[in-house]
């Protein structure tokens, strides 16, 4: 019977517990699966602080070797980090990080040169296949010259590169607290942040992918808490805090109470805009608020509402030209970054606006933050597309009501939205929610989980 690996190797990505899901002799099958797939005579690899990053890394790099493709080692970065290095060397990536998951986990993003992804629909299910097959029948042969590993350092080219794009020489003094979870966040700030007009209150810098004080995984409001209580401490004009492969960043504002990842991707995208004469396409996806494409089009932009995940918005981007995109879970996407997406420019962003005038964070995002949400309330149920017809029929054929289908199913009225979707992985159904007041979202809110959960 042959293997089945379908449980690690995800939609966008390979994910899974070592060694019970995978190991290095897998990730060897997988170096050599990658390189056929992608057509590559060279490849560049990156890993982060998990202990089993670098012997996995290392794997991989011998499997693409063997098939005759020269290797570029750049050691301990970031996501967004190996992005760079995909996008300015021109060489397709692999990036060896499990992101926000538990320590026992690690897996691998790939992307084609130029950061491109590798989803399952543009190259990740052949690469599945193929070692599936070897799994069982052997490595496939070496090529007859074997390729060269070699190690490059990019950390410092990397943070030149953002710090190209936004200009932080001239404001004002910041204090910023950035929480780094132990994750790769701690290897990055202090090259990007060095000699800028910022006072950094180091939390959680020690590379440690055993994650001591708290998952690297900001999204979760529990994880947020020792940077608020750290930012009102310190009387600090903001909090920032990366996740464990430092690709997204979340924002706390001077009291230490969250900023909204839609208001950010508001807030960015109107000085892309203005960065770009005033014109160009911003991609959003369906959960993130009203006040995004509201204020593209006040800033003479163009919104385009996408799917959630990074491989549509990635492909939006490239079909579209556009300049930015945002997602609610923080991922933010630049043109100027070969489409992919990076928390440190967005994080620069937010510094540079803030310094650029004389208020608090609070008072400038206010501005982007018009609406209440619900943030996204996972339900687990026993048929997903059950519950959806059933939400579809309470709603359907109501007067002002409008739906569509874009991904799961979207509710919309002049005064409220909700969007309910189903998990690829899971047995869930995730809503978000928003309304013009807060008593309005909370009413839609639990309507639509009464139904949900019947």
């Amino acid at each position: 019977m042959a293997s089945d690996l379908s449980q690690l190797v995800k939609a966008y990505d390979v994910r899974g517990v070592v060694p019970d899901q995978w190991d290095e002799t897998l990730a060897e099958l997988f170096g050599a699966a990658f390189v056929h797939v992608v057509d590559a005579s060279a490849i560049v690899i990156g890993h982060d602080m998990r202990p089993s990053s670098p012997g996995l890394s290392r794997a991989f790099a011998r499997g693409a070797a063997a098939q005759g493709v020269d290797v570029t080692e750049i050691g301990l970065c970031s996501t967004d980090q190996l992005y760079y290095a995909s996008g300015a060397l021109n060489l397709p990536g692999a990036m060896f990080t499990a992101s926000h998951n538990p320590a026992q986990y690690n897996g691998i993003k790939l992307c084609r040169a130029g950061a491109a992804p590798v989803g399952q629909d543009t190259g990740l299910t052949q690469i599945r296949e193929l070692v599936e097959g070897w799994t069982d029948t052997g490595a496939p042969a070496p090529a007859g010259t074997q390729g060269t590993i070699t190690q490059r350092e990019t950390l410092d080219d990397y943070a030149a590169h953002l710090r190209g794009l936004v200009d932080l020489t001239s404001i004002r003094p910041l204090k910023v607290v950035v929480d780094a979870g132990n994750g790769m966040g701690g290897h990055t700030v202090p090259t990007v942040f060095a000699g800028l007009p910022l006072d950094l209150v180091p939390m959680y810098f020690e590379l440690d992918g055993t994650f001591p004080n708290h998952e690297a995984n900001p999204l979760d409001p529990a994880n947020l808490v020792d940077l608020q209580k750290r930012v009102r401490e310190e009387s600090a004009d903001l909090g920032i805090a990366f996740d464990g492969d430092a690709d997204r960043c979340f924002v706390v504002d001077e009291h230490g109470d969250p900023v909204s990842p839609s208001a950010i991707t508001a807030l960015v995208a109107a000085r892309e805009l203005a960065r770009n004469g005033g014109e160009g396409v911003i991609i959003h996806n369906l959960i993130t608020s009203w006040s995004v494409p509201e204020v593209v089009k006040e800033n003479g932009g163009t919104p385009v509402r996408t799917r959630v995940g990074h491989s549509f918005i990635k492909a939006e981007m490239a079909k579209s030209g556009a300049i930015f995109g945002g997602e609610h879970s923080a991922h933010y996407y630049f043109k100027d970054f070969w489409n992919a997406d990076t928390g440190m420019l967005a994080a620069l962003h937010v510094l540079a606006a803030l310094g650029g005038q004389d208020g608090p964070l609070s008072g400038l995002v206010a501005a982007y933050d018009r609406y209440t949400g619900s943030g996204e309330i996972n339900s687990t149920v026993a048929d997903q597309a059950d519950r959806l017809a059933a939400i579809r029929s309470a709603y359907e054929g109501q007067e002002g009501v409008t739906l569509d289908n874009l991904d799961g199913l979207t509710i919309t009225t002049a005064d409220w939205w909700f969007n309910v979707r189903p998990s690829n992985t899971e047995p869930l159904l995730r809503l978000n929610a928003e309304a013009r007041d807060e008593a309005t979202m909370t009413k839609v809110r639990d309507e639509v989980l009464a139904i949900i959960r019947a």
